[in-house]
Order: structure tokens, then sequence, then C-alpha cells
């Protein structure tokens, strides 16, 4: 697989999100067999980041990957991307801690559950409001000066913090939302600004939460599943959108793809600094999200895209 760089770390230009194997989407049907068997096949594949965070479970997710990768000798094969900086409430909420002493701690955690001596690329989950990022930052740059951590990154920060944040300590990465009906890092200029300060853009959700697929239905959602409360997983939003999803199996109709590739292939075509993580917790899905890196939009696939309408709802 070709590759793209995130700052100076280069990385599979399509990720693995890791999330799914032990948290938010369905995660009673989740067959640990199958959750080893795909990793290991996107290794073969030639993906090497793998994305996950400390509250993925909580506390499980990182996990996984020592059992499925680092246990089983894969670990140089692989670019491990975890997160920190978000303490549990309960099951969907958590508040944010981005004082230095939580972020060592919290690190050294992760490192601790991984089952490595160093963590690739290390992001701050969430911007904490009530610490200055300069503060949070700092002990991020720390962690790397120790060895503990080779890359920094952000997720859902805005340009100024990214800015705040690069002038302590370089950023490699930004983690954020990007995907056919989601486009605020567009609007807001956090894409631009990665792309002219040579700064990779992780797109995380590049599926729509597996609704840009064509595959997904109401009825799939359980009480468990952490789009039951997501508003574009009502009923009604979900009818409301399926224009969206109609027009995106269109374009893969023509041109003899999936709408996950589609849709996967326009995130690529946002910029060679994007690198998407679909997450996945099955080898066929794995298979198809790869095979999307070789899909090509044509002229009128990419007008198509763009006359589509974005979600009637919020992301959150």
């Amino acid at each position: 697989m070709r590759e793209r760089l995130l700052g100076a770390l280069p990385v599979s230009e399509v990720g693995l999100g890791c999330m799914p194997m032990s948290w938010a989407y369905s995660v009673e049907n989740a067959d640990p067999a199958e959750s080893r068997a795909t990793l290991h096949r996107a290794i073969e594949l030639g993906v090497t980041l793998l994305d996950t965070a400390d509250v993925y479970g909580p506390y499980t997710n990182e996990e996984v990957i020592r059992r499925f990768v680092v246990d089983d000798g894969l670990r140089d094969r692989v670019v491990i991307a975890t997160k920190g900086g978000l303490v549990p409430i309960d099951a969907t909420s958590y508040g944010r801690d981005g004082r230095p002493d939580s972020i060592t701690k919290a690190c050294e955690a992760s490192i601790g559950r991984l089952g490595v001596d160093h963590i690739d690329l290390y992001q701050l989950h969430r911007v904490d409001p009530h610490v200055p990022i300069e503060e949070t930052w700092g002990a991020m740059a720390q962690l790397v000066t120790d060895g503990k951590v080779r890359f920094l990154g952000l997720s859902e920060a805005t340009v100024e913090e990214i800015q705040r944040a690069d002038a302590v300590h370089p950023v490699s990465s930004v983690q954020s939302e990007l995907s056919l009906w989601t486009e605020e890092n567009v609007v807001n200029g956090v894409l631009a600004h990665c792309e002219e300060h040579g700064i990779g853009f992780l797109a995380y959700a590049p599926l729509g939460r597996g609704y840009l697929t064509g595959t997904l239905t109401a009825e799939a959602i359980g009480d468990n599943d952490f789009r039951s409360g997501n508003p574009r997983f009502t009923p009604e939003a979900l009818t409301a959108n399926q224009v969206i999803v109609d027009g995106v199996q269109a374009v893969a109709e023509r041109l003899g793809a999936t709408s996950a590739q589609i849709a996967l292939a326009w995130v690529l075509g946002q910029g060679g600094h994007v690198v998407p993580i679909p997450g996945t917790k099955r080898r066929r899905w794995l298979e198809q999200n790869v095979a999307a890196a070789d899909v090509v939009l044509d002229g009128d696939a990419q007008a198509a895209l763009a006359a589509l309408p974005r979600s009637v709802a919020p992301r959150y």
C-alpha cells in the first residue's frame, strides 16, 4: 500500500480504526477471533496505522492491540496511535482532563496496556478548556523527550489551538471527523491549515459511522450502540438522509465499486495529507476499505458527490 505522511511519520494511506473491536458499535457481536484475524489481515495488506484510545471500552481497546498484535510479534510492522485526555463519566459521556500530571499518567498507563516501550503517535483526545493548551502540550512534549512517545497529535482542535500547540512542539497530526456528510473541518479551515503546515489529517468516521455504506438500517442499531443516541441516527434523520446514500450508490454502480469505497475515495481525494481510519472488526469490510485506495473518481463522479446534500442533523 502507498504511504502518506503525518508530519514526518510515514503511515499507510488507509489506516484501521480499532474502536469497534471492543466499544461503541454492536460490541456484543464482536468475535475476538475475528478481530484478531482482521488485525493480522490488515497488516498483510500493508495497513500500518492502528488507531485506538484509552477511553475506548473504556480501557479495553488498547489491550486488544496488545493481545492480537504486540503479543503476536507484529509490533515492528505497525504504527500505534492512541489518545489520552478524556475521563469516562458513564457509558457514553466523558470529561476532559488536560492537566500535565494527568496526561503523563494516562500515557504511561496506555504504554502498559499496549505492552510496548513507546507509543508512535500520542494524541490529545480533546483540548481541556480549563487548562492552557501550552501546559498540556508541554507535558506531551516531555513524553517525547523521555522516549515514551515518538510523535504528537491533536483531536478535534481548532486552527488557533493547533497553532498554539505547534509553537511549543511540532504537531504531526490532527484527528477529526471527515466524510461526505461531515465537512466542518473544510469549512472551519482546519483541513487547509494542516495541508499548508505539513500536518497530517486523520479522518475518523469516513463512512459516516457506517451509514454511507448503504448497509446500515435503524433496526441494526441496538440500545447499547453509540449511534442510538446520535441525532443523525434517529429514524427521521435516517430517512431524510437517504438521498445521500442513494447518490453515493449511484456513483458506485457506475464505477463498479461499493458505496463504502466511493465514500473513502472521496476522503482520500481531499488532500495528500489526509489518512482515513475506517473502523471495523471484520475482514470482509477491511478488505473492501483497503481496496478503496485504488478507486479513481472521475470528473462526473466528483461533480455528483459535490452536488449531494449534507446531513439534516448535527453529528452530536
